[in-house]
């Protein structure tokens, strides 16, 4: 496993995780979708971190609430190349889940991701709820899951 820094994303970071989400399309995301991850980072923040080693950025995702603050959405996973399968991923994910948790208005949290890594959702605990076809882009389905437990 790597050992990681986790700290809160800067905006001086935004050329870093852009290149993140390059190195992972089109294996785990539709071309068609840097220009909303562009969109994100710049006007729907709420919570953003990026993972680090050796002060280089190796990960990067964040959470939103809805509109009543009971449900926090997992947002823009993305982990470098070289570094998936390595428990990078993983601390992440458990740092923000921890994190929603923290929240007491939080009774539910979700993620929507597609066919290409819903697997690493349910083995943190995420149950599939909906599957919507070419979703994201041709190819690239929604997978809607909750945590559960």
């Amino acid at each position: 496993m790597v050992s990681t820094r986790i700290r809160a994303y800067h905006v001086t970071d935004k050329e870093n995780v852009v290149v993140l989400l390059d190195l992972n399309t089109p294996q785990y995301f539709a071309a068609e979708e840097k220009q909303d991850f562009i969109s994100y980072l710049e006007n729907e923040i709420e919570y953003y971190y990026v993972a680090e080693l050796d002060n280089a950025i190796i990960a990067c995702g964040g959470f939103n609430f809805a509109k009543d603050d009971t449900n926090g959405f997992i947002a823009w996973d993305i982990v470098h190349p070289d570094f998936q399968g390595k428990g990078v991923g993983k601390s992440l994910l458990n740092f923000r889940i921890e994190k929603l948790q923290s929240f007491d208005s939080i009774n539910k949290i979700t993620v929507r991701t597609s066919q290409h890594v819903f697997a690493f959702y349910e083995k943190a605990g995420f149950k599939l709820v909906d599957i919507k076809k070419n979703y994201w882009a041709e190819g690239f389905d929604l997978y809607h899951m909750e945590l559960i437990g």
